[in-house]
């Protein structure tokens, strides 16, 4: 038995695929960064051939020819008396991310370890008695480091008591929880495009209509579009990224947070995710849309290590009873040892944040100062932090860029993948969380691809990998 994937569903998410021809070949590299990405899951049953030309509005040979190219590259099968299947494809190393040995992996946007994590993970263990003697399932989040993440807000200007706080593993849970809770199905949402992946969807997972509203790491959020969407479409929530947002490292300016609130005047819901707020690489990003009723979303991934699983949602008390409500039916809380080694690292934070900004910096200026020397053409903007670059480049080629990079062992994430509806095939996000060596090595290799790919050469894509962004 194969999931199947409709030719709508299909054509949504390839997005503005035809960015040059041949067609079939364009169209079938867009599939191959569907798997590459995961939004097409091994052995899902592709549209027929007549089926996926009349949606796309090309000739049936087309996509008769664009399937003969995934199947010669081992991406489909074809199965008698069901049609074409994409493939499983053999692990290339270890860990969640299918990468070759000595590989540079551009995919995630998250930093190594803070250097003191180790020696705090070492003090908590020293303490393991008292860990195992609870019960192991907490759900809420134990009211020490409820109150620490309070008072952390209180220090940034948001009033906060530990009633206002859940503790979740992590803010992809967060995010979960919440369009689970707050959304209902048909609901429309508010979300910036580009945007963060995953929480783009958790949102459409819940049943939500997204609505695009674009951003720019230039012209920051398109406060027009912005005010007709909301009226146009009365959203139920909002989720925004409004500090050093990922992809493109804008900050909201005042203008803009005013239009947010205008838009959420009638009943919308405000989730402001901060999980990259605090990378700032000099003084702390301002704290955007400070009142009461706005649902944020924050958490150590970024800041302390991607595998400490800590996150944290801080709303009104009436909204955390619901979300607290519903979380078992999702997991049975976040692991005590996890929150104790959390509860020792908060307090630290003014010691932890200017390590990471020192981090950061000094990979924001290798990468910039290497794509500024090896690809002039393209356009580097400049950002006062998160972890990554929202890249122009001359010519809508992403996908086949990528493509071309894994064939040398440089995986990097093309600009649909941050779209909400469609578009940005002139766009790729590099993170510059990796060692300043491996960026400037990651930029060689792309320049030499990008010679290939701008003259229309071909560059066989390698073996998909599970992209986690």
């Amino acid at each position: 038995m194969h999931s199947r994937i409709s030719a709508r569903s299909l054509e949504t998410a390839l997005g503005g695929w035809r960015t040059r021809e041949p067609a079939y070949e364009a169209l079938a590299d867009g599939i191959r960064l569907l798997c590459l990405d995961n939004r097409i899951a091994a052995r899902t049953l592709l549209p027929a051939e007549r089926v996926l030309a009349q949606t796309l509005r090309v000739s049936r040979t087309t996509v008769a020819s664009a399937y003969a190219s995934l199947r010669a590259s081992g991406h489909i099968e074809s199965v008698r008396g069901s049609g074409s299947v994409t493939t499983a494809q053999p692990l290339r190393g270890g860990g969640t991310v299918f990468a070759a040995a000595g590989s540079i992996d551009l995919q995630q946007a998250s930093p190594s370890a803070w250097p003191g994590l180790a020696g705090v993970i070492t003090e908590t263990a020293a303490d393991a008695a008292t860990l195992v003697s609870r019960s192991g399932y907490d759900t809420l989040g134990s009211r020490r480091l409820r109150e620490a993440i309070a008072d952390r807000y209180a220090a940034r200007g948001i009033p906060t008591s530990s009633e206002q706080i859940l503790v979740t593993a992590g803010a992809q849970s967060a995010i979960h929880l919440i369009a689970e809770v707050l959304v209902a199905r048909g609901d429309r949402v508010l979300v910036e495009t580009p945007t963060y992946p995953h929480a783009a969807d958790a949102l459409r997972t819940a049943g939500a209509r997204l609505v695009a509203v674009p951003v720019t790491t230039a012209d920051g959020w398109d406060v027009d579009r912005l005010s007709e969407a909301a009226r146009r479409t009365r959203p139920t929530l909002a989720y925004l990224m409004p500090t050093l947002q990922n992809p493109t490292g804008r900050t909201m300016t005042l203008l803009e947070q005013d239009a947010i609130r205008e838009a959420a005047q009638h009943g919308c819901t405000i989730v402001v995710d901060e999980t990259t707020a605090e990378l700032a690489f000099g003084d702390p990003a301002p704290v955007a849309l400070t009142e009461d009723e706005v649902v944020r979303i924050g958490s150590l991934g970024k800041t302390v290590w991607g595998g400490l699983r800590v996150g944290w949602i801080r709303a009104q008390p009436d909204v955390i009873r619901r979300l607290h409500a519903a979380r078992p039916a999702r997991d049975l809380g976040t692991p005590e040892f996890e929150q104790a080694v959390a509860l020792r690292l908060i307090p630290r934070m003014s010691e932890i944040l200017p390590q990471r900004a020192e981090l950061l910096s000094g990979g924001h200026r290798a990468v910039r100062d290497a794509l500024r020397d090896r690809l002039p053409s393209w356009d580097v903007p400049n950002v006062d932090g998160g972890v990554a670059l929202w890249v122009g480049l001359p010519a809508p080629l992403s996908v086949p860029l990528v493509l071309g990079a894994r064939a040398e062992a440089v995986y990097v994430s093309a600009g649909p993948r941050f779209a909400v509806d469609g578009g940005h095939e002139n766009r790729l996000r590099i993170p510059f969380t990796s060692p300043p060596a491996d960026l400037q090595r990651a930029v060689g290799v792309l320049a030499d691809v990008w010679e290939h790919v701008a003259s229309g050469s071909r560059t066989a894509g390698p073996a998909p990998v599970d992209a986690l962004v």
